[in-house]
Order: C-alpha cells, then structure tokens, then sequence
C-alpha cells in the first residue's frame, strides 16, 4: 500500500492500511476464487489519471507514445467518474488506484476496499486477465478482437461489476454501520 502525489496524508494511509488488512480475509473467504497480490494505491484524481494510464498500457503491452497519449486521454475522462479502479496485470497480480478525496470516512473507504478486492478475486478466475489483455489491446489499435469476443467480454464486466456490488456488504464486518 503507497500513496501517489497526495503528500501529508499519513493518518490517512495507515486508516486505509487497517481496513484493507481486515477486509482482505473477509474478502477471501466469502468471493469465488483466491486472492492475487495486491498492490493499494491512494491518490487524488490527477494521479489515478497517471496511475490508471500507466496500468492500462502495461496491460496492453504497448510502448508507443500515440497509445500513452491515449491512455491518459481516456484516463482523464474515467477518473472524473470514477471512485476507484482494479486493474490486472499481466503477471496475475492487482493493482487497485484508490481517489482518496472521494472516501471522506472509513466506512466509505470500507465499502470500496471491498468492492475492488472483489475485482481482483475475479482477475484469479478462468481467462480473465487474457480477456482484459485482448481488451486493452483492441481499445489501443494494437490488435483487434472480433465483435463476437467485444460482446462477451462487455457482458462479462457487466456481470462482474454487478457481483462486486452485491458484494458490498460484507463492508459491514470491516467498518460496522457501513453500506452502500
């Protein structure tokens, strides 16, 4: 767990260390599959930009700066909406980027520790990761996936954001009077 270009926020991360370190167990036990490593990022919106950007390069595996400029394009957009993102890695572990101004308590901290946690539970499962590689791969030009394989894999995140929200409220055993 690190914190990216947000100095002066030492309570905050040691606050988050706590909670992840219980959520995790809770998360294990109660999500299909095993839990990767994980590596827990908080920032602020302009460094999930960087953050997120570089993750979803790496993923693709592509070193040309047209598909870097992409990525933060896309990023930029993303990190307005978002609150937190997982991301896989191509050596099977997670990255899960945390925006810190958007969590004013632990019990919001809880509900999204928990929520990205369950993501990373899915990235161990059957040809996840090899999915979300040819999907960063078709997003950046590099090589392109049939509509067919485009479908599914949309359907698929679909169904997963959906698990990871009925998820949410395992949040309650972290941080009790927590919900979504």
């Amino acid at each position: 767990m690190s914190t990216h270009k947000i100095p002066g926020y030492g309570a905050t991360l040691r606050t988050a260390k706590k909670l992840t370190e219980k959520a995790v167990p809770v998360v294990n036990r109660a999500v299909p599959g095993r839990m990767p490593d994980v590596e827990v990022i908080l920032t602020n919106e302009r460094g999930m930009v960087e953050a997120m950007a570089a993750a979803e390069v790496a993923l693709a595996g592509a070193l040309d700066r047209r598909t870097r400029d992409r990525a933060e394009r896309d990023a930029r957009k993303l990190a307005r909406e978002i609150q937190a993102r997982a991301i896989p890695r191509p050596d099977g572990s997670a990255l899960i980027i945390i925006n810190v101004d958007k969590h004013p308590t632990p019990a919001a901290y809880a509900v999204t520790i928990v929520h990205e946690l369950t993501h990373a539970m899915q990235f161990s499962r059957k040809d996840v990761v090899e999915r979300s590689v040819a999907n960063a791969r078709d997003a950046f030009g590099i090589e392109r996936q049939s509509r067919r394989d485009a479908r599914e894999h949309d359907r698929l995140l679909r169904q997963a954001e959906a698990e990871a929200y009925g998820y949410e409220h395992l949040a309650n055993r972290i941080v009790p009077g927590a919900h979504a």
